[in-house]
């Protein structure tokens, strides 16, 4: 068993006649694959003209040994310099392959600014008011929610229905979640002077886990000397959203609805610049990875379907011209997601802070037709939670404004994780909700929540989520002729020579899954209208064959960490069957639970390919990225490697 993918026992006795391979032992302190790697590298690189057929015996010897290793040990010897990167709206995921779990670090940057002339939060003036309009759809949703959640109706009150309802508390437990009710406490912003630049660093190294670093923080803010203090330059992560609004400070976010949070306000170079900062300080003080050893790791990027082909390209230039890594390779998140879970075919569902995705993956290839991108996330049902208190009148008396004080949205997103769920009946919990005042200690307001259960039924039904906040840049930037990604519906893949005649029905066909795929000119990417339910249906109803929609729909991968949220799984099995066309003979929905945790399924499946890509034929060298970059019909693309794992998911799968 290789990483949750059954893989059943072969004789390698008969094969790679080209390498001579011997498996025996010898006194070297390397291992088996190891030496052999060594040796093969060393006789490829001799026979100048090798043909396809021979670098696939290759490809399948590497594949003959990855069902005797050890996962461990294969992460261990090939893991230790490889750097997953899994940047997102809200959060970047960074680790080394090796690592079980990745950290997890907000993805936004505050820089100090002139105090009399500035923005707290870089966005702030994109943002745009809630129409009348958009109120009254927001309210007939909620009534559409509340009839199916058995639930009273927004303005109606309780004692004036006559309708049994069903009750149910929370109080604090969420089976998905720990609860977690302290307090944030506001950053130092102060660099102490003790006659070094460290505590700058390892002041912001907290960020990570602001549970365990929010008392120490406090405690050594009232230690600092007022005469001696200083202005901290660039702080980045959570602490950066925990600055108070009255301090001379910036917030950026580098990615905003999916996309670099490029606009007239925020330009390109200077979105690069803050992301090569907070990368490189990740790198630094994650990582243990000086700018001088950079050269002996490469890059594995998991880039969310919504990015388009220039800022690929921007973000590798970072990589490899800024970080100096030596090579990257750029992979999509629902490919990766499937690896990351050991499956080879799924409709995989990414639920992220801001937007939503679907598309479909067949035997490890992405279907190109099937991609559907949803303005909405996690972020969209926090707001929700709080318009929703607000309009009950059980919100406490506070001002909190998410807008201006990104630390009130920290807050709402934990309640949202610790008690809503989706569920009949009426939903209630006693919560402890925090007050943000300027530099102020917070305080504590103990309220009774209700229609808990509503906000994420917004997935359903977007009307619900007013996307007033953060509206995507503006997309004439990204307009690119240069295509990242490998068309591989025109891909020749040679026959090997032990396999079924339907997986390779000649050395000369391409694979039978891309007969009904014709060529799709690049077009921007667009959002659609929808809601959750609508979009998986459409997105595996495109695939055009039955049989593959019937595994599909009984392959439902949710990912991202609006997939934590309770009662999730059977609302989307049950709003997707009723989504379903009455024409069409599919009568079974099944969503797959998770073998990782949600949120870094993607980083883990990106973690996996990397390990397992031998012949990295995707992969960028930094050399040639500075020298050439990308040169249309070159026969070089760089790509996100649907090549590779197309030939491992077919040889896999036989």
């Amino acid at each position: 068993m290789l990483f949750g993918i059954g893989i059943g026992n072969i004789n390698t006795t008969k094969r790679h006649r080209f390498v001579g391979l011997t498996l025996g032992n010898t006194n070297t302190g390397k291992s088996r694959f190891q030496r052999e790697e060594e040796r093969i590298k060393a006789e490829i690189s001799s026979n100048y003209k090798r043909t396809k057929v021979q670098f696939f015996e290759f490809f399948y010897f590497l594949m003959d040994y990855l069902k005797t290793v050890v996962p461990s040990q294969l992460l261990a010897e090939r893991g230790s310099n490889l750097v997953v990167i899994n940047p997102g709206s809200a959060n970047i995921r960074v680790g080394l392959a090796k690592q079980d779990s990745p950290f997890s670090i907000p993805h936004c940057i505050a820089r100090r600014t002139d105090q009399f002339s500035k923005l707290n939060v870089q966005d702030q003036l994109l943002n745009s008011q809630v129409t009348t309009a958009q109120h009254m759809e927001r309210e007939k949703a909620y009534d559409v929610i509340a009839s199916l959640l058995k639930i009273p109706f927004l303005d109606e009150e309780v004692g004036n229905t006559s309708v049994p309802r069903k009750m149910g508390r929370v109080d604090g437990y969420n089976p998905q979640n720990n609860r977690k009710d302290g307090a944030f406490t506001w950053t130092d912003i102060h660099v102490k002077d003790l006659k070094s630049s460290v505590p700058q660093e390892s002041s912001s190294e907290k960020s990570v886990v602001p549970e365990s670093s929010v008392q120490n923080e406090g405690t050594e803010s009232k230690e600092s000397t007022l005469a001696e203090q200083k202005f901290r330059e660039v702080i980045f992560g959570e602490e950066a959203l925990r600055i108070s609004p009255s301090e001379p400070y910036s917030l950026r976010r580098l990615i905003r609805r999916g996309h670099l949070n490029i606009s007239q306000h925020y330009p390109m170079q200077q979105v690069l610049e803050d992301l090569h900062a907070l990368w490189d300080w990740i790198l630094v003080e994650k990582l243990h990875i000086s700018r001088q050893e950079r050269s002996l790791y490469s890059a594995i990027l998991v880039v969310p379907e919504t990015f388009d082909n220039r800022e690929i390209k921007e973000i590798l230039s970072v990589l490899l011209g800024d970080l100096c890594f030596s090579s990257a390779v750029v992979h999509q998140e629902g490919l990766a997601a499937v690896f990351g879970n050991g499956l080879s075919t799924a409709c995989v569902v990414n639920l992220g802070a801001q937007v939503s995705s679907v598309i479909c993956i067949e035997d490890g290839v992405a279907l190109p037709n099937t991609e559907k991108t949803l303005p909405f996330g996690g972020e969209d049902i926090s707001r929700c939670l709080l318009w929703t208190q607000r309009h009950h009148q059980t919100w406490p008396q506070i001002r909190t404004d998410i807008l201006t004080k990104p630390i009130d949205l920290l807050m709402l997103n934990r309640l949202k994780e610790s008690y809503c769920e989706i569920k009949e009946g009426e939903l209630d919990a006693v919560a402890v909700v925090h007050s943000y005042e300027d530099a102020m200690p917070a305080g504590s307001h103990k309220t009774r929540l209700t229609a808990l259960n509503v906000p994420p039924m917004g997935l359903f039904y977007p009307t619900l989520l007013i996307p007033d906040l953060y509206p995507p840049p503006p997309r004439s930037w990204f307009h690119d002729y240069e295509d990242m990604l490998e068309e591989t519906w025109h891909i020749e893949f040679p026959r090997r020579s032990d396999m079924p005649d339907g997986i390779y029905p000649n050395t000369n066909a391409g694979l039978q899954m891309w007969d009904n795929y014709p060529f799709f000119p690049m077009k921007p990417k667009k959002e659609e209208k929808v809601g959750l339910a609508e979009a998986i249906t459409s997105s595996i109803l495109s695939t055009g064959r039955i049989d593959l929609q019937r595994k599909l729909f009984c392959s439902i991968q949710l990912i991202g960490g609006v997939a934590l949220t309770g009662g999730l799984i059977p609302a989307v099995e049950e709003r997707v069957l009723h989504t379903i066309p009455s024409n069409e003979a599919i009568h079974t929905v099944e969503v797959l639970q998770s073998r990782t945790i949600p949120t870094f399924v993607s980083w883990k499946g990106g973690a996996i390919l990397g390990v397992l890509d031998f012949g990295r034929d995707a992969w960028v060298h930094r050399e040639d990225w500075i020298r050439n970059g990308i040169h249309v019909g070159s026969g070089r693309k760089y790509k996100d490697s649907y090549f590779l794992q197309a030939q491992a998911m077919c040889y896999i799968n036989s």
